[in-house]
């Protein structure tokens, strides 16, 4: 177990430097972490931080901008609205402009560190 909470983590580090108003996928933290095969563990992760207020876990959503973790939060559409908040569109639980609000970890945090 002890090598799951170091994996959730550093999932949790790169969770909690997506921007505002920005979402990012399960498998593109996974690839980050050098551990592409590994989305759904990165799920379990998210779904495992709702005890933690800093963790903007609304802001992971599947490769297709599904939000497939919205049973995760209280509420009907709390993870919708969370993210219209930030200004992301939600159309049928999918994000709506998709290219234009993923942030890939891989590409901008790699630039910045």
């Amino acid at each position: 177990m002890a090598d799951n909470d170091n994996f959730f983590e550093k999932v949790y580090e790169v969770a909690m430097q997506i921007p505002y108003g920005r979402v990012t996928s399960y498998g593109a933290i996974a690839k980050y972490l050098g551990a592409a095969r590994s989305a759904r563990m990165v799920g379990w992760a998210m779904n495992a931080s709702h005890t933690r207020d800093d963790i903007p876990a609304h802001r992971v959503v599947n490769k297709a901008g599904l939000l497939t973790g919205k049973h995760h939060f209280e509420g009907t559409n709390l993870m919708q609205q969370l993210l219209e908040s930030e200004g992301v569109k939600v159309r049928d639980n999918q994000i709506q402009d998709l290219e234009k609000h993923f942030w890939d970890p891989w590409k901008e945090l790699r630039e910045t560190n």
